[in-house]
């Protein structure tokens, strides 16, 4: 097995060559892609979390309600997440500081609020697998950062 320079696998050679070029374009691509679609997917949510609920009747009726406290407060940090953090991801600015925030906002969704449901089909509400899904896709992101195509690649500054 080929091993590239910084110790990891190199990739595996292609069964049509000619994709190369295509392939090695598109390859730096993929980190915009995911960045945009969690961020995306997560501000829909944070969006109709203030325009439809508004943070006291969220506060209230999801956080308090399932014993999640100091209710108001948290509710403010999860709009903030759902809003201001899911526009930096998608721009990839504080990319790795903001994940790593929402990463923990995933795990406490899945595994406090979503696994008492078990798994979707045996849970007309939810279950955890999905929330477990987008939080490792945002851990990802806190792991990977904001790639190429980012505003901190381009300040050339990451934290």
């Amino acid at each position: 097995m080929a091993t590239s320079e910084h110790g990891g696998s190199a990739e595996p050679r292609l069964v049509i060559a000619a994709l190369e070029p295509f392939y090695a374009w598109v390859r730096e691509l993929s980190w915009l892609v995911i960045r945009l679609a969690a961020g995306g997917v997560l501000f829909a949510h944070g969006f109709d979390k203030i325009t439809r609920l508004g943070v006291s009747a969220f506060a209230s009726g999801s956080l308090a309600r399932r014993g999640i406290e100091p209710s108001v407060p948290l509710a403010y940090l999860i709009i903030f997440n759902e809003t201001v953090g899911a526009i930096c991801l998608m721009l990839g600015l504080f990319t790795r500081v903001i994940a790593a925030i929402i990463a923990i906002e995933f795990a406490v969704i899945t595994f406090y609020v979503s696994f008492p449901n078990g798994f979707t089909w045996t849970s007309p509400g939810g279950g955890w697998e999905y929330p477990l899904l987008w939080g490792l896709v945002i851990f990802a992101i806190a792991l990977r950062g904001g790639g190429p195509y980012s505003v901190d690649r381009l300040i050339g500054r990451e934290i």
